[in-house]
């Protein structure tokens, strides 16, 4: 039973821990359950044992773990270091027998000797069939070792191979397929994907990705061992579509398609379906227009930066499910998302971004919309400049670097050379490498190379490479160029077997030796020669030994210089692997013949055949100059530049194009990527400029010389033919003629349209006929009548547009007219709309009035208007009334909307028929618009003048009066220069009235008009006649004005004045002249005229004036000092010229006055100059000095004099007096009366400012309020108010201040005291006031408050007190009467009692204690004695209070006082 087990239910390590990869488990299991794979398979595969490469646990774990030797079970998959399968492994079998029977050597040997046992039974027999088991089992046990070591060497193999080589791109083992399906079924469509690492696998439908929980239960997606399915339930009509299938990793992405169409009984309607929708459900059965709009153009990025190219796609219909196809291309290569590439499509918009931009990504790029109905490309050229230098000079950076040749020894790199050099030569390329999954960069070569082909040595074989390569002339080294793709150092053979899928059936067989042949020395390599030379390496190739089976067969590398016999090994060291060499430090320019010897670990075999005698140098040469250059005209902004190509030019890999304005000398690359073909347009040139270009061609050995400069081309737009006109209508149709319209091509090739060709043809039942020419000779309106028709006939017409390049193709057909005479009474319609001068909120509309008038002449026009996008319903009339001209400027415009117009016709009997409709016109007003501007010029000529930043060589400037082109004209002059075009009025006058207009042609509506109403007109006419007859302007009329020492200076100052300016002084008529009593100056620069006079006399009342001339240009200014006027700046002028001597000694700069400070001192002061050591300066006040002992002081030029507390004795007169040598000056303050009432006023003013708010308390008599000021005088006016009106005193409420306290009693209050109390202070000016507001809440507490403290101040007056009168010690004689009085005070009257020491005493006859009339009482002893010695106490008590009074009786002998005095 254990033969018919499948190969991987054995003790596989990859069994037992489980797949390692979900593409093998996939096809494991699609293995174990196919029928082909039965136990008769399993068992005739255990016949095969030799030769085969089997995994490490197959056969050698098992003969471990068994207690009896088994053989090794066969297996015949090529498996990896993890058993990963790699493909099938065929053994190569010896001979037909051993192909016919199944049996190996060992086991028929084995069968014929168990037969010849049973044969023969002698000893001698069994004995020698022992001895040749025992042999053969020997030998058996060698082949297992030997087969074990291949297996170890192996697995060392892959130990040194990078994982990064084993990546690979997905691919699709077994694509999805395409289903048709009855409606409600259910469809499944699967794949299965191979690739590492594994791929993520996305669904698309239409090119919308599939999200199954947008749709429960409708998607069912799963993915299991690279198996993915996708599954449909109850498809429906909208699932018909194209679904794709799309898998991704880091290698790359492939995408698989399939369709599925679903089915509908006919007849049969299931009515558990949703209702069908109104209009299409699906892609299907309708025809897709496709138009691409807002498109990229022709772009220019630069290295290192993002680019994004964008179209807007637009579908009709529009489907709210279906996607289209959207593909990007670049130089028709299908572009894929990487990390340089990402696409997006919103909807209606596809992008490309150019995430970081390199040489390499330059060239033509394509979208490509692809719908059921077919597709639609845009393409447009994308151009990538170098980069900054980082050093000045470096050349630019090289480009397209890819690996030709990877093998174990070397790759070879390649690379297209940079188009700019940095202005020196290249000297060479340096290759650097680096190890996928590192940032470490290693330079290959040590010296530059010319070549643009390089072999990189010295890898780890295995491991992947990324490259890159760097330009170097004698400025400095370029940027790198953008690295290659990852390539592993390894052969094809082993890349391949690595890239093979691990399905049995799908895998790839690999053809292997039954055997190694062991300790067998190789033979000859075959066909050894020399596939690349150059002056830095020749690459030589071979084929391996013919015999099969051979151990590790290496090479050794030999040369020889030709003409001699001595051989030398080249690669001494170390062995090559693959049959392929590179060899570097050859001589440039000898002969050298190669040969190669293989071995193994046998020996060194015989060498091969040598080669030719190949000579070291660059076999490819560097390709000859292109032939001739020939520019063509092609856009305004590009020029088509085609040549010769070069000849018997090798490995060509393109040109570089440059080009140069002419008399520059400085050339620019028209590409940075090599064009294969011999014609490129050059875009991004200057409009107008001249340019020559040149070409060079590049192949691996370099870049050829320039080729011979082209003729000189101008940058202009080429001319061609017209496109059709179209838009044809009927204007008017009579018995035998038709009158025509149509509208103005879309692109009129270039050069002005010069006439128009019209053809008709007849149409019978719907058949048309044969086309005639209506006109001979072009007509130049866009209107024509056709005449010679038959009535009652139809026909068809077609229009071709002519300029200078030829007669354009003819437009479409018109539809079919009928040729009738029209007998409507209301006009035909306006023709010829057009659309001037469009801003942001308004535009103009002119048309031409109907060929078909009607009964009547056309009296007014209506014109309708409305948003693009906007429906039929949506129109809406521009003017209530009808417009009489044939133009209408449309103001209101909501700015960047899109509009349409239309126009109606108006006569007597009513409106006619619409126009056609003018395209969409979008209310913006371009960049780099301009408007009329008005000029006057010198002479006074008026002109227009319109400037256009947008003009063409074929633009003209086409000026229009009231929208009607201006031809010969005697009243207007039109000048055109350059971008400037000036229209001239030559006697403007009142027929000059009217709306004019300039329009540039071959422009995108470059245009602009101005309003010459009659106001404006007269405006003009008046500044004309100033520049006829100009007048000097001035800045400032004449003016007078007092200078330092009374002084007096007239002036003026005019705005220009040239050099040749002259002024004439003119005093009453009469010219003044430079004197010793005017002084004059002129000042040409600045414009001021000056005369100054020392002082005034009455002899100098009058008019002052000032005449002045300038070329032709006059003017004068004059000023007129009489009477009052004169009189007051007389007395001015003396007062200054007085003043200006006072200052010349000891002076007052400031007058004196006074200031109060915060703390109410007032402080006198005056600031002084030109002081001294000897000027004094002395105070008065009323005529009295004051002493210098009172507060005086100077500092800083300032005297002060400070009054503390200010009073009324301090009213009085303050001055001043500053005298020495040099004069004396006085200053006066009057504080009396008015002065001194305005100072107390500031006092005043300072004093209520720092006035506490007011605030209230309560006394034992009432309420009170209050507030605190920092100083009181007693000059201080203050008002109370109750209730805004002034408090009249009385006992009950009365004022009061004590110190700095101002405060209002009111005594005994009561409910009628409440409100709003304040407190004014009265400085003179408005006063300040004080409030609070006593009632509420506050009133009450003040209220409690009084009658608390009311109740403590009658207790305390009531309380019973001891008022005085007892002693505090007495000492009396005993015997001695003593008799003690004190008063006593209480309400009610208090009771008073007598202590001693501390006891209660009563009166009796010897004590005698009497109260009397309640207020005194007295103690009485009549005669004393010692036992009245002691502390007495009176103790007095009512209901408010207790008091005591003690005192202490001391009683005396006589006796012993004198006996203690002796």
């Amino acid at each position: 039973m254990s033969g018919s087990i499948p190969f991987y239910q054995k003790h596989h390590r990859h069994y037992d821990r489980g797949y390692r990869s979900k593409e093998t488990e996939s096809k494991m299991s699609q293995y174990q359950s196919s029928s082909r794979y039965s136990a008769g398979s399993s068992t005739s595969a255990t016949s095969w044992s030799r030769g085969l490469k089997v995994s490490p646990y197959s056969g050698l774990e098992e003969s471990r773990l068994s207690p009896l030797p088994k053989r090794a079970k066969p297996t015949y998959l090529a498996v990896d270091k993890e058993n990963q399968i790699i493909g099938y492994v065929v053994p190569i079998f010896r001979g037909s027998q051993e192909f016919a029977t199944g049996f190996s050597d060992t086991e028929g040997a084995r069968v014929r000797n168990m037969a010849r046992r049973d044969l023969f039974t002698s000893g001698l027999e069994m004995e020698r069939s022992e001895q040749i088991s025992r042999k053969e089992a020997m030998r058996e046990s060698a082949d297992r070792i030997s087969l074990n070591k291949r297996i170890h060497e192996h697995e060392e193999h892959f130990k040194r191979m990078n994982e990064d080589s084993l990546m690979h791109a997905p691919e699709f083992v077994i694509k999805p397929r395409s289903h048709t399906v009855w409606e409600k079924q259910c469809v499944r469509l699967h794949c299965t994907v191979s690739g590492w690492p594994d791929p993520r696998v996305v669904w698309y439908k239409n090119n919308v990705a599939i999200e199954p929980l947008a749709n429960p239960g409708k998607y069912k997606l799963e993915s299991r061992y690279s198996v993915h399915s996708l599954e449909i339930n109850r498809c429906d009509f909208d699932d018909t579509a194209q679904y794709r299938v799309s898998a991704m990793n880091s290698k790359g992405e492939l995408s698989a398609f399939a369709s599925v169409v679903v089915k509908r009984f006919k007849g049969e309607i299931d009515e558990s379906l949703p209702a069908p929708r109104h209009g299409p459900v699906s892609e299907y059965g309708i025809t897709f227009q496709t138009h691409i709009v807002d498109k990229f153009g022709v772009s220019f990025g630069r290295e290192g930066e993002t680019m994004s190219l964008g179209c807007t796609v637009v579908i009709y219909p529009a489907l709210h499910r279906y996607q289209p196809e959207v593909q990007w291309y670049k130089d028709d290569v299908l572009l894929c998302p990487s990390k340089w590439y990402q696409m997006h499509w919103s909807g209606d918009r596809a992008t490309l971004t150019l995430t970081h931009m390199n040489k390499e990504d330059e060239g033509l790029y394509t979208l490509r919309v692809t719908t059921k109905s077919g597709y639609e490309t845009y393409s447009s050229y994308v151009f990538v400049r170098d980069a900054d230098a980082e050093v000045e000079g470096a050349p630019g950076a090289p480009l397209d670097v890819r690996c030709l040749d990877a093998n174990k020894d070397y790759i070879i790199v390649t690379w297209k050379q940079p188009a700019v050099d940095g202005g020196n030569s290249i000297l060479g390329y340096f290759v650097d490498r680096c190890e996928v999954g590192t940032t470490h960069w290693i330079q290959c070569n040590d010296t530059p190379v010319k070549f643009a082909r390089f072999p990189v040595t010295g890898l780890v074989e295995g491991r992947s490479y990324v490259f890159r390569v760097r330009a170097v002339n004698k400025s400095g080294m370029s940027h790198p160029s953008r690295v290659s793709d990852p390539v592993a150092a390894m052969d094809p053979a082993d890349r391949a077997r690595m890239r093979g899928t691990s399905a049995p059936w799908t895998g790839q067989i690999i053809v292997t030796e039954e055997e190694p042949a062991e300790g067998i020395v190789p033979g000859r390599p075959l066909e050894p020669q020399v596939t690349e030379a150059t002056k830095n390496y020749v690459v030589l190739s071979w084929k391996p030994p013919g015999e099969k089976g051979l151990e590790g067969v290496m090479y050794y590398v030999e040369k020889c210089v030709s003409g001699t016999d001595s051989w030398q090994r080249v690669n001494t060291e170390i062995p090559v692997k693959s049959p392929r060499f590179a060899l570097f430090d050859l001589a440039e320019g000898k002969s050298y013949s190669f040969r190669v010897r293989c071995c193994n670990s046998a020996g060194v075999g015989e060498p091969s055949d040598p080669t030719e005698a190949t000579t070291v140098g660059d076999k490819l040469d560097i390709p000859s100059a292109p032939g001739k250059v020939v520019p063509t005209r092609n856009t305004d902004t590009s020029v088509v530049v085609s040549w010769e190509a070069s000849h018997d030019a090798k490995e060509l890999i393109g040109y570089y194009i440059e080009g140069s304005i002419v008399g520059s000398n400085v050339w620019e690359p028209c590409n940075n990527k090599p064009v294969h073909a011999t014609r490129f347009i050059c875009h991004g040139l200057v409009t107008g400029e001249t340019y020559v270009f040149r070409v060079r061609a590049v192949n691996a050995a370099g870049l050829s010389q320039f080729s011979q400069e082209s003729e000189p081309v101008e940058v202009k737009a080429a001319i061609a033919s017209p496109t059709p006109p179209y838009g044809i209508t009927v204007l008017e149709c009579v018995r035998d003629s038709m009158v025509l319209a149509w509208k103005q091509p879309t692109f009129i090739g270039g050069a002005d349209i010069t006439g128009y060709f019209v053809d008709y043809r007849e149409v019978i039942d719907g058949v048309p006929g044969k086309w005639h020419e209506a006109n001979i000779r072009a007509v130049s309106e866009r209107a024509y009548r056709v005449s010679d028709l038959m009535e009652n006939r139809k026909y068809q017409f077609q229009v071709r547009a002519a300029n200078m390049a030829g007669v354009g193709i003819p437009s479409l057909p018109s539809d079919t007219f009928l040729c009738e005479e029209w007998t409507i009474a209301v006009p035909g319609p306006p023709h010829d709309l057009q659309v001037r001068e469009v801003r942001n909120d308004s535009l103009v509309l002119i048309w031409k009035p109907p060929v078909y008038q009607g009964r009547d002449l056309v009296n007014g026009f209506y014109i309708d208007f409305k948003e693009a996008d906007a429906p039929e319903e949506a129109w809406r009339g521009v003017n209530n009334k009808a417009e009489e001209k044939a133009y209408l400027k449309i103001k209101n415009l909501k700015e960047g909307e899109a509009y349409v117009f239309r126009v109606r016709a108006q006569n007597k009997a009513g409106v006619g028929k619409t126009s056609d409709v003018t395209e969409p016109v979008p209310a913006v007003t371009k960049p780099g618009t301009k408007e009329i501007v008005v000029d006057v010029d010198d002479d006074g000529m008026i002109s227009l003048n319109f400037e256009c930043c947008d003009l063409t060589p074929d633009s003209k400037f086409v000026w229009s009066k009231n929208y009607e082109e201006i031809t010969a004209d005697s009243r207007l002059a039109v000048e055109t220069k350059g971008n400037k075009s000036r229209a001239v009025f030559n006697a403007p006058g009142e027929e000059d009235i009217g709306i004019y207009s300039c329009l540039v042609t071959h422009t995108d509506g470059a245009s602009s008009s101005f309003n010459l109403s009659e106001e404006e007109l007269k405006r003009l006419l008046e500044v004309s006649h100033n520049h006829k007859f100009p007048i000097i302007p001035l800045k400032s009329e004449l003016a007078v004005e007092l200078l330092e020492k009374g002084r007096v200076r007239f002036w003026l100052q005019a705005e220009k004045i040239s050099a040749d300016g002259k002024v004439d002084y003119v005093f009453n008529d009469n010219v003044i002249s430079q004197g010793e009593k005017y002084k004059m100056n002129f000042d040409k620069n600045s414009g001021v005229i000056e005369m100054i006079m020392e002082s005034l006399t009455p002899a100098d009342e009058g008019t002052f004036t000032f005449q002045l001339k300038d070329g032709k240009a006059t003017n004068q200014s004059s000023l007129v000092l009489i009477g009052d006027v004169f009189k007051e700046l007389q007395k001015e002028s003396e007062f200054q010229r007085k003043e200006w001597f006072r200052k010349q000694g000891p002076h007052f700069i400031e007058y004196l006055s006074y200031e109060v400070t915060p703390e109410c001192c007032v402080v006198l002061k005056c600031k002084v100059g030109n002081m001294k050591k000897e000027t004094s300066a002395l105070w008065y006040k009323d005529g009295r000095e004051i002493k210098a002992d009172e507060h005086l002081g100077f500092t800083e030029g300032v005297l002060k004099l400070e009054i503390a507390q200010i009073s009324k004795k301090d009213s009085g007169v303050y001055e001043v007096v500053l005298k020495d040598d040099r004069g004396k000056d006085t200053s006066t303050l009057n504080l009396t009366d008015q002065g001194f009432k305005e100072l107390m006023n500031e006092v005043f003013s300072f004093i209520a400012n720092s006035s506490t708010p007011l605030k209230i308390t309560s006394t034992d008599e009432g309420i009170r309020l209050y507030t605190f000021v920092n100083f009181y005088n007693d000059l201080l006016q203050v008002t109370w108010h109750y209730k805004d009106s002034a408090i009249a005193f009385s006992d009950r409420i009365k004022s009061c201040v004590v110190g700095e306290q101002l405060w209002l009693q009111i005594t005994e209050p009561t409910e009628k005291d409440m409100g709003k109390y304040a407190i004014e202070f009265n400085d003179g000016k408005g006063g300040l006031r004080r409030t609070v507001e006593l009632s509420g809440q506050a009133f009450d507490d003040a209220f409690a408050e009084f009658k608390r403290l009311k109740a403590a101040a009658i207790a305390e007056r009531g309380r019973a007190r001891v008022a005085g009168g007892l002693p505090d010690v007495v000492t009396i004689q005993e015997g001695k009467a003593l008799n003690l009085t004190c008063n006593i005070s209480g309400d009610p009257v208090p009771e008073v009692t007598w202590l001693k020491n501390d006891r209660e005493i009563t009166s009796d006859d010897h004590c005698i204690l009497k109260f009397e009339s309640g207020k005194f009482a007295s103690f009485t002893i009549t005669a004393v004695n010692t036992s009245d010695t002691g502390k007495y106490s009176i103790l007095v008590k009512n209901k408010y209070g207790t008091e005591s009074g003690d005192f202490t009786v001391s009683v005396f002998i006589p006796e012993e006082a004198g006996g203690k005095k002796k």
